[in-house]
């Protein structure tokens, strides 16, 4: 029985990498797809940017792929207003999906794409561990004329069930990324954290960094890391700045993912770049990676992940360049790039 996708493209050029992908899936096994409206493209259709039957659609779904949502057609400061970002959020309370993993491992044949130089990123392999469903984002928001406020707050259950992730992906260490020099609640994640290294995990090396630090560590020398774990800001904020070791934003994929047996989220860390839509030239390759984390840590398809990373990484170092990597390849010949090597 084949594998069920629900996809998801959403806004900018959501479409085309999603399309492009679904190319790629079809080399590598046989799966069925349901396409729903998500985003700026839901609000529009529907008025609300997370559909009660696309909800309902990837709750029933074996992973969910997701392109991307956004742009300033639906920016407004106004909080009556909906937001296609709303939908992200949505869906990942939806789903309960409170583990983010963004992996950060530029390839060889990128090394010289970086802005940073090859010796500082030569050997970096590190995963950003983001708390996905607590924190500021989700927390009590209020609003008046001369005020506004956003909760930042987590339960101790929300810290340890992050915390365990993390330290059962790391290989060398974990590194703790916090503001407890001047945040309660990063005071009290920090000790969490503390109380789950001790009683379950003593044999992982355990470390912290304020965030300020985090930021300029991971510039100046990211190969020191291993596994971040950070809570839904800070994450979100580091994660896109890891972008930087890769040379493109382009190239970084990610997996939200919740309890055992339930279904997962990939998409593309990039936005939706609106000034590139429908011209055919976005870079399909973050998609094409986040598609490996689905069949990974989705679908339980190891072997069929491991060939499709290693198609990217052999189609780059054939020359593959998409123009945001220097080069001139269109989302098609990007494509076909990696088909020929699968």
């Amino acid at each position: 029985m084949a594998h069920h996708i629900v996809l998801l493209p959403g806004d900018g050029i959501g479409p085309e990498v999603v399309d492009a992908t679904t190319t790629v899936l079809d080399a590598i096994g046989e799966f069925s797809y349901q396409t729903e409206l998500i985003g700026g493209i839901a609000i529009d259709e529907t008025g609300t940017a997370l559909p009660d039957a696309t909800l309902e659609a990837c709750q029933q779904a074996d992973a969910v792929l997701l392109g991307a949502v956004g742009g300033p057609k639906w920016d407004s400061t106004d909080p009556r207003r909906p937001r296609p970002e709303q939908g992200l959020l949505g869906i990942r309370k939806g789903l309960a999906l409170f583990a983010n993993l963004r992996p950060v491992k530029p390839l060889t044949a990128l090394l010289d794409a970086s802005p940073l130089r090859r010796e500082i990123i030569e050997g970096t392999d590190l995963l950003v561990v983001r708390e996905l469903t607590g924190g500021m984002y989700f927390g009590k928001k209020e609003r008046t004329e001369e005020r506004a406020s956003d909760e930042n707050a987590y339960s101790r259950p929300e810290v340890e069930r992050i915390a365990r992730v993390a330290f059962r992906a790391a290989r060398r260490k974990v590194t703790n990324v916090d503001k407890m020099n001047v945040l309660e609640v990063s005071r009290f994640w920090r000790e969490v954290v503390l109380d789950v290294h001790a009683r379950e995990f003593p044999d992982v090396t355990l470390d912290h960094l304020l965030v300020d630090n985090a930021a300029m560590q991971l510039i100046s020398a990211p190969s020191e890391f291993d596994v971040i774990v950070t809570d839904n800001m800070f994450g979100d904020i580091l994660s896109d700045e890891a972008a930087t070791l890769t040379g493109s934003i382009g190239m970084l994929p990610s997996a939200s993912l919740g309890e055992e047996g339930k279904p997962g989220l990939f998409e593309p860390v990039h936005g939706s770049a609106p000034d590139i839509a429908g011209q055919g030239i976005a870079n399909p390759l973050a998609t094409f990676l986040s598609a490996a984390m689905l069949l990974r840590h989705g679908l339980g398809l190891s072997a069929e992940a491991d060939a499709l990373e290693s198609a990217v990484d052999r189609a780059l170092e054939g020359g593959l360049r998409t123009r945001d990597l220097g080069g001139s390849a269109n989302t098609d010949e990007a494509t076909k790039a990696v088909l020929e090597q699968l």
